[in-house]
């Protein structure tokens, strides 16, 4: 990544080049010494340097790597705790680590899968003879170099002689799918067999794409590595029997790193000249009628795609917080309703704990609000509203209706803004919410003439809290619209020959970004990002430009035809992701084919053109999690990688026109919904259609396609008919109460 306006550049006599990520303590560099020896630089963040207890952390930390000198670590080259911004050089790795590996790739091959198992079996064994625990293991923390692993990153590692240590009572510090369960019921008793355990809980991700403890929150994952036996689907052989002893509950019954590196180079024997080039898990046989892809042998197969895993977690609680949490991994969750009823109502992990005091409430746009709240003018419910989902509130707008806040727990109206100019119809205006920032909602409200004529256009900010207008500007007649993303707003203004760059907190104008001459210009928003969208014709040639806009200071760097206009649907590593689709649309239909993805790295326009090996056909696919998802009329759902183009499933529901596919936050379920208010439920790994609800809507009506949205761990939709449902995953057929 490229260095940021606010970054040094040069620290402790090293030439800083980029960046290369950052972590809970700091900022990590590519630099240069003057050598020119490349090294990988952490600078702590200015906001702990004068912190006593994080300065000790980072003295820690250097001295723990500085006591590891291995084959398979980084080598610490050079520090200085004691400066102003502390910070550490190491020797840099250059290589991928075994996260991203794995994310875009898949499962480790065998033979690859022996090396890495050798060579952290090693790195461990240096790292404890130095007398270290590291206590972090995880795929982020491991470079893949070409001669091998690498084990980075002990910001949190102690010496194992040291019983001092800098964790607080009432914290959990690691990574909760790849910590031992000593570490959450007693971090003082930590010792080398923890990193044991750590292992295999990276060695089965590694294998299967999934940790043995997954689940969807930390506390529930933690009372599974205490509690339960790990899950070892798709792991089978001598190296399944290594791992159960690598994650055995009693730190005294784990293997030694000397004992392991025997078992892994028998279990893990070196490959043959014929092995196969990637590594397919073969799945139990589905029943009778589900969806399948068939493997080369006619059994079902499935390339596993992995869970992305979320930063390292600091669980810091006290007092009776601190009790609670303990209770739950000592005791078990507690009985009732709540997150303990949905996790076991359904397969273990999958569903997220619902909101406190839901209920499967049914209403309408156009419901009897609040005391006080006045009624939605002309609106008859009869229209489908746009929604957006922000904590516990549900934001929508929609044609002739007011923008209102839904609390998505109840389903009760709060309020409805009265933006809409006195005297003004209800079939005369339209509204649109944008986003929601800090408990902003940002608003674009659309008013069209008497008879049709003219029109008037505004960006409006609304108070979360009570809908009162906090400010508001003109957009230019005719704009193609408003986007929100990162704390800013695009929009086009006056005449139109710059695009508006605009702080969401206050309205004050950021930047203003010059429209290309003879371009016409839309604001885009993905992944809370904007862009830019320029497009030009001239003697029926199309051609474009795409904007990329850094929100932290309206700066634009501009790609230049980086692909077909209307196809971009996200970034994916860093790298602008466009699907492009045939110009003719599927005969009789509203689906496309598509033909090629386009990535393009935004820092120098370089593109990696991927023709896609079959013709995926839909609506807009979603990118989400790492995965492109395809949705066509008829309801059928594929999804494909969009590096490789490869199809991963592809499966059939009976929905009708679903709109664009919704992942859940956990990426394990992807969500589609019919106008109707049919919902249909999909393992993303598999594709294994888990379920189908009924129908909600008393009237089918053509409008925007449905979407789902998520308020924690329930989902939340509107019908074509204007009907607005919330459901609970783990039991989608309970019945609505009416609001």
């Amino acid at each position: 990544m490229p260095l940021h306006k606010d970054d040094p550049r040069s620290i402790g006599g090293y030439r800083l080049l980029d960046r290369l990520g950052a972590g809970g303590m700091g900022m990590v560099y590519r630099g240069r010494a003057r050598s020119g020896r490349e090294v990988a630089v952490k600078v702590v963040h200015a906001r702990y340097a004068q912190d006593p207890v994080f300065r000790a952390r980072f003295r820690q930390e250097i001295e723990a790597a500085r006591r590891v000198s291995g084959a398979f670590t980084a080598a610490v080259v050079d520090a200085d705790p004691e400066a102003e911004t502390p910070w550490m050089a190491t020797q840099y790795v250059p290589g991928r680590s075994l996260a991203a590996r794995i994310r875009d790739r898949g499962p480790l091959r065998p033979a690859e899968l022996r090396t890495l198992a050798l060579g952290l079996v090693e790195a461990l064994r240096d790292i404890h003879r130095a007398g270290v625990v590291h206590r972090d293991l995880k795929p982020a923390n491991v470079l893949m170099a070409e001669d091998g692993p690498r084990v980075i990153d002990f910001g949190i590692s102690r010496a194992a002689e040291n019983h001092h240590t800098l964790t607080e009572t009432g914290q959990v510090i690691g990574t909760p799918p790849f910590m031992s369960p000593e570490q959450f019921t007693d971090a003082r008793t930590v010792g080398p067999a923890s990193d044991v355990f750590s292992l295999g809980a990276l060695l089965v991700y590694c294998v299967t794409g999934r940790g043995p403890f997954d689940a969807d929150s930390p506390y529930l994952t933690g009372y599974r590595v205490v509690h339960e036996e790990p899950v070892l689907d798709g792991v089978s052989g001598p190296v399944r029997a290594v791992l159960e002893r690598c994650l055995a509950k009693d730190p005294a019954d784990r293997p030694g790193p000397q004992e392991l590196a025997r078992e892994f180079a028998e279990a893990l024997p070196e490959p043959s000249p014929d092995e196969p080039a990637t590594m397919t898990l073969r799945l139990p046989a589905r029943p009778s009628g589900a969806p399948t892809g068939a493997g080369p042998s006619g059994a079902p197969t499935v390339a596993v795609r992995p869970r992305r895993r979320g930063p390292r977690v600091l669980l810091g609680v006290a007092g009776a917080l601190a009790a609670a949490l303990t209770g739950y991994l000592l005791l078990g969750p507690p009985s009732g309703d709540g997150s303990a009823r949905a996790a076991s109502a359904a397969p273990a992990g999958r569903w997220a704990a619902l909101p406190a005091g839901w209920q499967p409430w049914q209403t309408t746009a156009s419901a009897v609000a609040e005391k006080g709240v006045k009624q939605a003018p002309g609106y008859e419910g009869n229209r489908a509203p746009a929604c957006v989902a922000d904590g516990g509130a549900l934001y929508c707008a929609g044609s002739a209706l007011l923008p209102e806040r839904i609390d998505a727990t109840t389903g009760r109206t709060l309020w409805r803004s009265g933006i809409a100019p006195a005297g003004v119809p209800a079939d005369r205006y339209v509204t649109n919410v944008l986003g929601a920032y800090h408990g902003e909602v940002l608003v674009e409200l659309t008013v069209t003439g008497e008879g049709g004529t003219g029109r008037s256009q505004s960006l409006l900010a609304l108070d979360g809290a009570t809908g009162s207008t906090l400010w508001s500007h003109p957009v230019r007649v005719d704009s193609p619209g408003s986007v929100y993303a990162a704390g800013v707003t695009l929009t086009q203004e006056g005449d139109g020959s710059a695009v508006t760059v605009r702080s969401a907190r206050d309205g004050t104008v950021r930047r203003t970004i010059p429209v290309p001459t003879g371009y016409d210009c839309s604001p885009l928003a993905a992944g809370d990002r904007p862009y830019v969208e320029c497009v030009a014709a001239a003697e029926g040639v199309h051609t474009s430009k795409f904007l990329v806009v850094d929100p932290a200071d309206g700066s634009v760097r501009t790609l230049t035809s980086p692909a077909q206009q209307r196809s971009f649907v996200g970034v994916r590593d860093g790298r602008l992701v466009f699907v492009e689709a045939d110009d003719r649309p599927v005969a009789n239909g509203p689906d496309l084919i598509y033909t090629r993805i386009v990535r393009v790295d935004p820092r120098t326009g370089e593109r990696a053109l991927t023709p896609l090996p079959q013709r995926y056909r839909g609506g807009m696919p979603t990118l989400a999690h790492g995965t492109l998802y395809f949705a066509t009329s008829s309801g059928l759902v594929t999804a494909v990688s969009p590096v490789t183009g490869a199809r991963l499933w592809q499966s059939r529901t009976t929905l009708e026109t679903p709109g664009q596919a919704s992942v859940d936050p956990s990426g394990r379920t992807v969500y589609l919904a019919g106008g109707s208010g049919r919902v249909a439920a999909l393992d993303t790994g598999r594709g294994t259609l888990l379920w189908e609800s009924s129908a909600r809507a008393e009237v089918l009506d053509s409008g925007l396609l449905p979407t789902v949205w998520f308020n924690k761990g329930a989902l939340v939709l509107a019908t074509s008919d204007g009907t607005l449902f919330t459901l609970d995953p783990a039991h989608p057929g309970r019945r609505p109460v009416p609001v």
